[in-house]
């Protein structure tokens, strides 16, 4: 990014108020109002953050091998997977926010199908809005059953064993 750019960037973030701090444009959250790429980009840092938690479970010496499996986990492919496996335990209301992610307008890259990215945008933006919303025992069942989900499918797709729901597309 230019310095132009990121000067442009702060004028436009940061307004100084009357005390000489910042002043803030928004008073709390309210997650049924916000664009859902919003939702889904605090979504994204929350799984990352998550993921890479949870591999030190298995792995805290080689940093390289941390961040290149948990790069593998929360790509679009295999949290479409997850939404895939954990889609039963949602409720109505968990769902219309995963549909609002899912379809709201965005570029898939190359790594992924347009569905696979779309629905991995869906599965960000519940989470989002879950952290959003403080409902933090609700986001680590999820989020564990979603870990659970991937595992399993990765460990299936290594062996040979595909299931219904983890074949690659």
């Amino acid at each position: 990014m230019k310095f132009s750019q990121f000067k442009l960037l702060v004028d436009m973030m940061f307004t100084p108020d009357e005390q000489g701090g910042i002043k803030k444009r928004y008073d709390g959250v309210d997650v049924r109002q916000m664009h859902p790429l919003v939702l889904a980009y605090i979504g994204d840092a929350f799984f990352h953050l998550f993921v890479r938690t949870r591999l030190l479970s298995y792995e805290q010496a080689k940093v390289h091998a941390l961040h290149a499996f948990s790069a593998q986990i929360v790509s679009a492919v295999w949290q479409h997977k997850a939404y895939l496996g954990i889609e039963s335990m949602l409720t109505d209301e968990e769902k219309a926010i995963y549909r609002r992610g899912r379809n709201a307008k965005s570029h898939a890259p190359r790594s992924s199908s347009v569905a696979e990215y779309h629905s991995s945008t869906g599965f960000e933006a519940l989470l989002g809005a879950l952290y959003l919303s403080e409902k933090f025992e609700r986001l680590q069942e999820i989020s564990e059953a979603s870990f659970d989900v991937i595992s399993r499918a990765m460990m299936a797709e290594i062996h040979g064993n595909t299931t219904e729901g983890t074949e690659e597309k």
